[in-house]
């Protein structure tokens, strides 16, 4: 069995292979790195095969999407650890022993994240991940670092250890017994929240989630779908709510999902007066999908609570980051003192 697997999911990325590939081999001296191919139809697998040698190649037959693509792919690897790497990502010297050292040394972590910087402005956050993600009492994922649009410069504030209530799926460093136990991803979100609904699990168990602020690499982001896309929009609101409904409480889910529907609807109206009509539809389709699949989303969540009751909230903003954000203009929260 190989200690540590990078696996990078690769679909009609030969671009990214050819450009970051060479940093992950490099720098990851004590690793196996794997391609796992999602049917891609560009020259990846050429690329892969004539330029990097040491890289295993698996190919899937078909898209199945970021979930189904990483579940089928990590089913054929058997290594101790697992990091879950975007195709678009350069890492840096050093990156990964650090993290793997915590997972040899502390039984308690199950996942960690590095820092996660911009390619394009190597000073600044990340959007996916940044200095470790937290939830508000309401479900909206946020991190520090990065506010929604705002994203904080690197000024050494976030090199620390920090525990956090869930690790970005673009560098997702997880041991191998977590993720099976838990059957990896959710196939129903395909593709965003995914990492969410996982971290989410293991927060319902005794182990923990840091965030390792020593390491770092540099994401490009939005590598699949562009930021402004329909169809992330779609998978953002649906697969949200879908997360929420898994794992809230009932008493929560009786009072924060409604409230959750509604900051859609108003969400959906500022896309509609931006402009942005796709976008707008966007939402009321994810809301259409999630009620229409809601039977499905039950049984996973009666299973879920039965065998796992509850969850840690001590990673959790008590208050509203949408508020916090929109109406008092705040750019930074600390969890632990607001």
């Amino acid at each position: 069995m190989t200690q540590t697997a990078v696996v990078i999911l690769n679909y009609n990325g030969a671009k990214f292979l050819r450009q970051f590939l060479p940093s992950v081999v490099a720098y990851s001296p004590s690793a196996t790195v794997y391609v796992v191919d999602n049917g891609s139809s560009d020259d990846s697998e050429g690329i892969v095969r004539k330029d990097f040698p040491s890289v295993q190649w698996l190919a899937l037959e078909e898209n199945f999407g970021f979930c189904g693509g990483y579940n089928r792919g990590l089913r054929q690897i058997e290594a101790k650890y697992y990091v879950l790497l975007n195709s678009d990502i350069e890492v840096t010297p050093g990156w990964l022993e650090p993290m793997i050292n915590i997972l040899e040394n502390d039984s308690t972590v199950a996942a960690l994240q590095p820092k996660i910087l911009s390619y394009q402005n190597k000073k600044a956050f990340e959007y996916a991940g940044a200095a470790g993600g937290y939830m508000d009492f309401l479900g909206y994922p946020f991190c520090r670092g990065r506010l929604f649009t705002f994203l904080e410069e690197d000024l050494g504030q976030y090199d620390d250890i920090k525990e956090i209530f869930w690790a970005t799926g673009a560098c997702l460093v997880i041991r191998s017994s977590v993720f099976h136990q838990f059957r990896g991803l959710d196939e129903d979100l395909f593709a965003h929240m995914e990492e969410i609904d996982l971290c989410w699990k293991i927060q319902r168990t005794e182990n923990r989630i840091l965030y390792y602020g020593k390491s770092k690499v540099y994401h490009v982001g939005a590598g699949t779908l562009g930021y402004e896309s329909p169809r992330k929009t779609f998978l953002n609101f649906r697969n949200n709510l879908i997360v929420n409904y898994k794992h809230l409480d009932a008493g929560e889910i009786c009072y924060k999902l409604p409230l959750r529907i509604l900051l859609d609807w108003l969400a959906a109206l500022m896309f509609l007066i931006k402009g942005k009509t796709k976008n707008s539809l966007s939402v009321i389709q994810a809301h259409a999908a999630f009620f229409s699949s809601l039977r499905k989303h039950a049984i996973k969540r009666k299973a879920l609570h039965q065998q796992f009751p509850t969850y840690s909230r001590k990673n959790i903003y008590k208050r509203s980051v949408v508020a916090a954000f929109y109406l008092l203009r705040r750019r930074k929260i600390d969890i632990r003192r607001d």
